[in-house]
């Protein structure tokens, strides 16, 4: 079996030239998401636990399109504008990842797409 290419109507639409996710032999390659509201392809404006439960919903429906869920998910990536924010993030992110988290890098950088203010990008794996 070959690369599968993963794309779901519940999640928004990739706003370049990649997949939501791609999936080989049992590990799935979810790029970051941000909190874009799938049914309106508007931003979440607000506080930053509003956009991080978009990005991890947005993350949910992927990952059930490609047939994984949470507890699948071996590696996060949270991208995060202001450190400041990281209580609040990890806050809504542990509602989400409430039993056996996975490995997790947490970064604050200069900018994420469209000036939000968190990204998450996950690697799932089955068996």
């Amino acid at each position: 079996m070959g690369k599968r290419i993963i794309h779901t109507d519940q999640a928004p639409q990739a706003i370049g030239p990649y997949s939501q996710a791609t999936e080989l032999k049992g590990t799935l390659f979810v790029s970051g998401q941000i909190p874009i509201n799938p049914a309106t392809g508007e931003l979440i404006e607000g506080n930053v636990e509003a956009q991080t439960r978009q990005v991890l919903e947005n993350l949910k429906a992927i990952l059930s399109e490609a047939g994984y869920d949470f507890k699948d998910v071996m590696k996060a990536e949270v991208f995060i504008a202001d450190m400041n924010d990281f209580s609040q993030i990890n806050g809504v992110y542990a509602e989400y990842f409430a039993k056996e988290p996975p490995a997790r890098a947490c970064v604050e950088v200069s900018r994420l797409p469209k000036d939000v203010k968190v990204e998450i990008a996950l690697i799932a794996m089955k068996g």
